[in-house]
């Protein structure tokens, strides 16, 4: 009954300086991710309403290079105006109860065939579930289906994860909680921009 995102989002990527200025002046675009392990299957990634995140982020593959990840000469941010669409919400329960299903789905098929289903995996140096095999296969399994079944493809994906250490001892809030969007629609990205630096002599509204 309701399945757009009423409004805009503002949502941060991080990444090299020359992307930045690339893809702001219309030269290229984000690349469109299909690696096994992504978080929320196929697309472009963006940080919700989080800039610093996507700095940290970049600051990471700038100081520890990652295989398959793209080089990070000089960290930088930027900023997009996204329209989610029809969007795969995973803090709706209607969306959860979509992928529990697409998670049966999967595993019936990978038992018929008699393989192993993937696993989410620790990454090196991290306690997190970094490498989500398993969330994306079940989640590209679900764009799968509906694609046979000719109904209307989700042109992004939503979800909220907890990763990284306690605040502090026995809090509920991680540090590098967050909210992540991928896109797999192009067209839900409105614009990009350069974040700008705030007037001190103003408050931020």
């Amino acid at each position: 009954m309701y399945p757009a995102k009423p409004g805009l989002t503002i949502a941060f990527h991080g990444c090299d300086e020359q992307v930045r200025d690339d893809v702001v002046s219309h030269k290229s675009m984000l690349t469109f991710k299909k690696n096994p392990y992504d978080w929320l299957g196929n697309g472009m990634y963006f940080w919700e309403n989080n800039q610093q995140r996507a700095l940290d982020f970049a600051t990471e593959l700038h100081l520890s290079p990652r295989r398959n990840s793209p080089v990070v000469k000089v960290p930088s941010v930027i900023g997009a105006v996204i329209d989610l669409g029809f969007c795969l919400d995973l803090m709706d329960g209607e969306y959860i109860k979509l992928i529990q299903e697409s998670h049966g789905t999967l595993l019936d098929s990978f038992k018929t065939l008699d393989i192993k289903m993937p696993v989410n995996r620790d990454a090196k140096g991290s306690q997190d579930l970094l490498m989500r095999d398993l969330d994306c296969a079940v989640i590209e399994n679900l764009h799968l289906q509906r694609k046979k079944n000719k109904l209307n493809p989700f042109d992004s994906a939503r979800g909220l994860f907890v990763e990284g250490g306690q605040v502090y001892e026995g809090a509920g809030f991680h540090k590098k909680n967050h909210i992540q969007i991928c896109i797999r629609n192009p067209n839900c990205i409105k614009g990009f921009f350069i974040p700008r630096l705030s007037d001190n002599k103003y408050p931020i509204p």
